[in-house]
């Protein structure tokens, strides 16, 4: 499918929204230049157009141009003057974007989620319904994301917002054109996402995208969460799949054909149980939300997790020595997995998200403990083991923030 020309290209460039945007030599330079201004207020406002001059380079003239168009545009907004300054009263600016809206939607297998949030990043709505995704097919999937996006699509539209597209979050392998070649929690491969959602969207006149869960939760902690700072940053899924969202100097990380960070497939003892890819003792079977519920429920189907992991909290918070236990080994697998994280990556932070949350009074302890006794860097390279505060919804909330990234990057709406 074919997006609007502000949206057109191969893929979307994800620029490193915390270090210090300067202008770049592209075809478009006033393009360029409108990206470098609205990031730079993103990241400083309330700001005047000297503050913007100074710290980018770009002159007098040409910043007020810029601005203007980008007020025009309804990006910008002026908020008054302010007189906490040396020299004359500025007039100050902030991130507008209120007639715009950028779309998320996660699909797991027990449940949707869906998320909007205009161009500050202010979260405009935010659902969750429950799924079967383990027994769906393709097609039921695209119903029902349809069907979700519709309802998303018609509160924004009642607020008369630009869609600046949606963005679908999946558990799997997902190249770097969107189609899914593996699923194996929800049983697909070779799936065109993308092309099916457009169409049961009959052609919405914006961007439908799709990308692998884990980076796109990345994302949103990236430009959300309390450790946005970090330059180099992990986050680790925690539902029936584990994968990893990476991102390196800043910039999202998704290998040569979009299918790094499964780190749910690395062997942490190779006499562990049998994982669902056929190998023993991969870091998923041994330490993913399927490994707890292997002891402590084992006929408990798909829709059953949430409920089912609510019961683990229980019995760990009475003292239940075997849950106990049994947490106790998981944090200690979860924390080699860390391990190699932190020694052939060297992040600053690793996050734990999903259904790792819930469980992290039990689990992270004993992982931090694994990391630093296995990690051969010192102090384990600086590596931070925290958990994530974004809940459920992270992957589609970075599917949305996808979309911010692409106007980071130059692809700015046309007017509003």
């Amino acid at each position: 499918m074919m997006g609007p020309p502000w949206l057109s290209g191969t893929g979307l460039n994800l620029i490193n929204a915390h270090t210090a945007p300067q202008p770049a030599d592209f075809a478009d330079v006033r393009a360029t230049n409108l990206a470098v201004v609205l990031r730079f207020v993103r990241q400083n406002a309330p700001c005047s157009r000297a503050d913007i001059a100074a710290s980018t380079g770009l002159n007098k003239a040409t910043v007020s141009s810029l601005v203007a168009d980008l007020i025009d545009r309804r990006l910008l907004r002026e908020t008054g003057l302010t007189e906490n300054r040396v020299g004359r009263p500025a007039t100050m600016l902030v991130l507008d974007g209120s007639p715009y809206a950028a779309i998320g939607v996660g699909v797991n297998v027990d449940y949707l989620t869906a998320v909007a949030v205009d161009l500050a990043g202010t979260e405009l709505l935010s659902w969750r319904r429950s799924f079967p995704g383990a027994t769906a097919t393709p097609n039921q999937a695209v119903a029902a994301v349809a069907a979700l996006a519709r309802r998303v699509l018609s509160r924004v539209g009642k607020e008369a917002r630009q869609v600046l597209g949606l963005t679908v979050a999946i558990p799997g392998l997902v190249d770097l054109n969107g189609t899914v070649r593996f699923a194996p929690t929800l049983g697909w491969r070779d799936v065109d996402l993308p092309g099916d959602l457009a169409k049961a969207l009959r052609d919405p006149g914006f961007p439908v995208l799709v990308d692998n869960d884990a980076n796109l939760a990345v994302l949103a902690e990236h430009r959300f969460g309390p450790h946005g700072g970090a330059a180099n940053l992990v986050y680790v899924t925690g539902d029936v799949g584990v994968g990893a969202g990476l991102i390196m100097d800043g910039r999202s990380r998704r290998g040569g054909r979009g299918f790094a960070g499964e780190i749910g497939h690395i062997e942490i003892d190779p006499a562990g149980p049998v994982c669902r890819c056929g190998r023993r003792g991969c870091l998923e079977a041994m330490a993913g939300v399927g490994a707890v519920l292997r002891h402590t429920a084992p006929d408990a189907t798909p829709a059953e997790l949430e409920p089912e992991i609510d019961e683990v909290v229980r019995r760990a918070t009475a003292g239940d020595r075997d849950v106990l236990a049994l947490l106790g080994a998981v944090g200690r697998d979860l924390g080699k997995g860390a391990a190699v994280l932190a020694d052939v990556l060297n992040p600053e932070v690793v996050v734990l998200g999903g259904y790792y949350v819930p469980l992290s009074p039990w689990v992270l302890p004993p992982a931090r403990q694994e990391l630093g006794l296995r990690s051969c860097a010192p102090e384990v390279g600086g590596t931070r083991l925290e958990v994530s505060t974004l809940g459920y919804g992270a992957a589609a909330l970075g599917a949305a923030a996808r979309l911010l990234d692409s106007i980071d990057s130059g692809r700015l709406p046309a007017h509003a």
